[in-house]
């Protein structure tokens, strides 16, 4: 697994030790396992209820060839489940899906894209009630800290050969 539950985000192009592979299961495993600790995620969706359904698109040129689709059942700051690889049509039954490509999920994870600027903006493509996201802005700034923090390694920085993180 990691070998530093707590490292910080890389900066861009640094390797990481221990890093995760996104996307993978294990990445997102791991993110839940983190959003699960995160008391600032806690109180800031202290009222949310819904299940929310990302959907990271394939870029095949970048290394994704299939979309991927997340599911997280988040309730009144709780995760209480959790699915990598969910076929389509039952993540289009979550009550939230939020789907772009590939490269926005890096940027968002990056902290280079608010996510909810990103909604507003058209980069990232949501379904679902705008009105409910918007008031718990914070809440997804908390989500977007939490996959910040932890160590990645993205699919198409692999290519670039071991030991160097890659360029973008």
């Amino acid at each position: 697994m990691v070998n530093s539950p707590r490292a910080p985000c890389p900066e861009v192009g640094e390797a990481v030790e221990g890093a995760l592979r996104f996307p993978s299961k294990e990445w997102v495993d791991e993110y839940v396992r983190r959003v699960r600790e995160s008391e600032a995620y806690r109180a800031a969706a202290a009222d949310w209820e819904g299940d929310l359904c990302f959907v990271f698109e394939a870029e095949p040129d970048r290394g994704v060839p299939e979309p991927v689709w997340v599911w997280m059942d988040l309730w009144h700051g709780e995760v209480r489940d959790h699915r990598y690889g969910v076929p389509p049509g039952e993540g289009e039954r979550a009550r939230y899906v939020v789907r772009a490509p590939y490269s926005r999920w890096k940027e968002v994870i990056r902290g280079e894209l608010d996510p909810v600027r990103g909604i507003l903006q058209g980069k990232l493509k949501l379904r679902g009630d705008l009105a409910t996201i918007v008031r718990h802005v914070q809440a997804a700034h908390e989500l977007v800290t939490v996959a910040a923090s932890v160590p990645t390694r993205f699919v198409d920085e692999d290519r670039a050969g071991p030991g160097q993180g890659g360029g973008r």
